[in-house]
């Protein structure tokens, strides 16, 4: 079977299309805030909102780290939440595994579990966090650098995020 090359042209181009463009719509600010206030939702606390100046620092941090990659946060005015991979990260997927540290929270006691993590989902969902700014970059070795960035701040003093 003999395949022209307009034919195999056209079905790169659908292939492109079809694994690139759902991949670029879960970076968007919209997608970012979705998954974070669907969370916030969840234990009632009101939702956050996006804020340029906030997502400003966080992608111009997010494209400092473009050499190395390496989860490390700023040090800046904001509170932080990163992610790393060493593929193609969508945003959304980065908040979604932030707020699956859900599992590993107890409200009870305010802490996490035994040799767990869940200071990132206590982020997303910290009351006093109004504003949100999130940003992603493509490193130069491939992988992806996500940060999202709160104001003001939440995980401070041992507070209860809810």
């Amino acid at each position: 079977m003999k395949i022209s090359s307009h034919t195999l042209v056209f079905v790169t181009i659908a292939l492109v299309l079809a694994f690139a463009v759902p991949l670029k719509a879960q970076d968007g600010q919209q997608d970012y805030l979705n998954v974070h206030n669907r969370a916030r939702s969840d234990v009632g606390v009101s939702s956050i909102r996006w804020n340029a100046n906030v997502a400003d620092y966080a992608r111009r941090y997010a494209q400092r780290r473009r050499r190395d990659c390496r989860l490390t946060k700023s040090g800046g005015p904001y509170g932080e939440n990163l992610a790393g991979s060493s593929g193609n990260l969508s945003g959304a997927a980065a908040v979604r595994m932030w707020v699956n540290e859900k599992d590993d929270y107890n409200n009870n006691s305010n802490t996490c579990r035994s040799g767990k993590r869940c200071d990132r989902y206590k982020q997303v969902v910290w009351r006093n966090s109004v504003r949100v700014g999130c940003a992603k970059a493509r490193c130069d070795n491939g992988g992806t650098f996500i940060i999202c960035c709160y104001d003001p701040p939440g995980n401070i003093g041992g507070g209860r995020p809810f």
